[in-house]
């Protein structure tokens, strides 16, 4: 008898507004759900094991966070500006997530599963 095939990967999306008033919009939908949430300028939420995260902000008034929910994930978000905001979001296993936001007044999300 043999053994299924492992059939291993990743799915991510990711979601960036092109004009500024889109932008505006999904950045407000984001600090929305960060007051739901309770989160601050830069928050991270690892639920699982061998996990690791990293958010460095330079600028004033962004907002960034990542969430992750299994195992084996990684995750980087640099916002390089003003009032930017940016959302990751990891589930499964082993996903890898990197975002650099340079310049002022964006947003975006990204969402992986492994």
């Amino acid at each position: 008898m043999s053994a299924p095939a492992y059939a291993g990967g990743r799915i991510s999306f990711s979601l960036a507004p092109d004009n500024a008033e889109d932008a505006g919009l999904f950045s407000s939908g984001l600090r929305v759900y960060s007051l739901y949430r309770g989160l601050k300028d830069g928050d991270i939420l690892q639920l699982g094991r061998g996990n690791a995260a990293r958010i460095a902000q330079f600028g004033r008034g962004n907002l960034g966070f990542i969430q992750q929910r299994g195992n084996g994930h990684s995750a980087t978000l640099r916002q390089n500006g003003n009032n930017n905001a940016y959302g990751i979001f990891q589930y499964g296993r082993h996903t890898e997530t990197d975002v650099v936001q340079d310049g002022d007044n964006g947003s975006g999300a990204t969402f992986s599963y492994g």
